[in-house]
């Protein structure tokens, strides 16, 4: 896993240093920056299992990418540690610039309901684990995976896999009404 870590870091620094290097954009250069980023989403699809396409949004998995191996820690919400629910809602303050609620159930409370095979990339998946009550929530990437801060820390995981099938619970997709309320609430504090 070190191995992997530092093959990551060493391939992000090369395209920081190469961006860096650039003075002014030439079509040549153009060309160049549409092949790293093609190439960043080759190498994201590769670690994340997920067909990355023109349309993905590359904030969602350069956050998931960053935030992979952060430990779990319940109550947790920083860097040092996370659970399921901070980290689904740093993601969606960071990625979606939207405020959602810190529990998981009140983020259920705030999404509309989406059949597992209309999932898509950002919608959430939720599971009732050991409860009849929801208690985890992880972030949807595609291809039946998803992102969420488990008791291993912060991973990419299947719904296909046995033990995430038999909890999960439903998917949802962050309501119209609410991303209308959560976007006046922005102009209301910008105009303060």
């Amino acid at each position: 896993m070190k191995k992997i870590t530092i093959v990551i870091a060493l391939f992000f620094s090369v395209l920081a240093v190469q961006a860096q290097t650039k003075e002014s954009p030439s079509p040549a250069d153009s060309k160049n920056s549409d092949d790293q980023e093609s190439l960043a989403k080759d190498y994201l699809s590769q670690i994340m299992g997920v067909a990355l396409s023109a349309t993905s949004n590359m904030k969602l998995f350069h956050f998931v990418y960053d935030w992979i191996g952060t430990p779990y820690r319940f109550g947790g919400s920083s860097r040092r540690g996370i659970d399921c629910s901070a980290f689904t809602k740093e993601l969606y303050s960071q990625v979606f610039n939207m405020d959602i609620q810190r529990s998981s159930r009140d983020i259920f409370s705030m999404v509309s309901p989406v059949r597992k095979d209309d999932l898509q990339e950002g919608d959430l998946v939720f599971f009732k684990i050991h409860s009849r009550r929801i208690s985890h929530v992880g972030i949807y990437l595609g291809n039946n995976r998803f992102a969420h801060a488990s008791s291993r820390g912060v991973a990419i995981s299947s719904l296909d896999d046995a033990y995430y099938k038999r909890y999960f619970y439903r998917g949802g997709r962050m309501l119209e009404s609410f991303k209308a309320e959560l976007q006046k609430q922005e102009d209301d504090n910008s105009k303060n």
